[in-house]
């Protein structure tokens, strides 16, 4: 145990003019109800109006929402039926506000099954976004990368769903450090070949390909994809370890963002991006370079575990008034890891009220046993 002096004022981080050079979208996550009666196993009960009020803190700094995603416990404690209602209330909330939007087609209705039943789940999901308004997200299938024999059902699969989307969609490649049930992906634990499908995949619907998200980890990887990609496709970073890098860019090319963690980073994210929209790539870097730490701390492995840093920050920064999460993640980081994450937060001001945080972070460390 030491002695933590925290910061005393946050960063000024003010709305501002909608971007220009990139597009922009933070996965947001899921605020639980923490006085419903519930156990790990039960369905989600969400607190609809803090969850939504923090999708308006996001809009409110020109940041576009990527909702229903892995951030918001896709899989991890929301359910399909879950995630509809949070696809339907979030898309309505985007209009309200005029706020972007895109969300999440998955196949978690069913834990497993046939090629056949993967896609009639994926056509479901579909149709409940579009119906909502939003742009979709075909994300990858835990029960495709079961059923799937080889690339050529990854093929048959996505084929058939792009060809019946009513307006291009964003192509998911979540990497199995994200989700183990994702090993394989494509058709192979090759990532060249897997590379090689996704891009057969792409370059078969080139105009119903709004673009890509990659979440591999891997930066080299990510440059070199999307220097394949056909003309007017997208790539959309997903890369929680190397972001500033990939959407300042280089000579050849940039990545967008589709990150989750914008979502504890947003007003610092957009006034960063406000920053590249004027040309300046080192002002850019100078802003978003120091967050890279908290990023590789909150996403360390086991990296599917993210979600309750995001979480603890919402708390500690105010946008929520407990600390629990559906499917009962709070528990899945430790004590450390909490006080290194709240030191690394604080020290780059993203709390609004540095004493709340600090006041919060003694009840947890009270909690556990801590005296003060």
């Amino acid at each position: 145990m030491r002695t933590y002096e925290s910061r005393q004022e946050p960063l000024s981080l003010a709305a501002g003019a909608p971007f220009t050079s990139r597009t922009v979208f933070s996965a947001a996550h899921v605020v639980a109800d923490p006085y419903a009666d519930v156990t790990p196993d039960s369905p989600a009960a969400v607190d609809w109006d803090a969850t939504l009020a923090f999708r308006r803190h996001l809009w409110s700094h020109g940041l576009g929402v990527a909702e229903a995603m892995d951030t918001a416990q896709r899989g991890m404690g929301l359910d399909w039926a879950g995630a509809a209602e949070l696809i339907r209330r979030s898309a309505a909330e985007a209009r309200s506000v005029g706020g972007r939007i895109a969300c999440g087609v998955g196949t978690d209705q069913i834990a497993a099954g046939s090629l056949a039943e993967v896609r009639a789940a994926y056509e479901e999901q579909l149709a409940v976004v579009e119906q909502s308004g939003a742009q979709a997200i075909l994300m990858a299938s835990r029960a495709l990368a079961a059923a799937a024999s080889g690339p050529e059902d990854y093929l048959e699969i996505y084929g058939h769903l792009l060809r019946q989307s009513a307006e291009p969609v964003v192509l998911h490649w979540l990497g199995p450090m994200f989700d183990p049930a994702l090993e394989g992906y494509w058709g192979s634990a090759d990532l060249d070949a897997a590379t090689d499908v996704f891009l057969e995949v792409i370059a078969a619907h080139p105009d119903k390909v709004d673009g890509i998200k990659v979440s591999l980890l891997d930066a080299q990887r990510e440059i070199d994809l999307r220097r394949r990609l056909p003309q007017g496709v997208r790539c959309y970073t997903g890369d929680d370890f190397n972001y500033p890098e990939l959407i300042a860019g280089d000579e050849k090319g940039f990545s967008h963002a589709l990150l989750g963690i914008f979502d504890p980073l947003g007003p610092l994210a957009a006034q960063a991006v406000r920053v590249l929209d004027t040309g300046n790539v080192a002002g850019f870097r100078e802003l978003l370079d120091p967050t890279v730490e908290l990023s590789r701390h909150l996403f360390q492995t086991p990296t599917r575990f993210y979600k309750t840093g995001v979480v603890f920050l919402a708390w500690l920064a105010g946008h929520q008034s407990h600390f629990t999460m559906v499917g009962g993640l709070q528990s899945a980081r430790s004590l450390p890891h909490f006080a290194r994450a709240y030191e690394l937060a604080d020290g780059l001001g993203l709390f609004p009220d540095p004493k709340l945080a600090e006041e919060r972070m003694k009840t947890l460390l009270s909690l556990y046993g801590v005296e003060q």
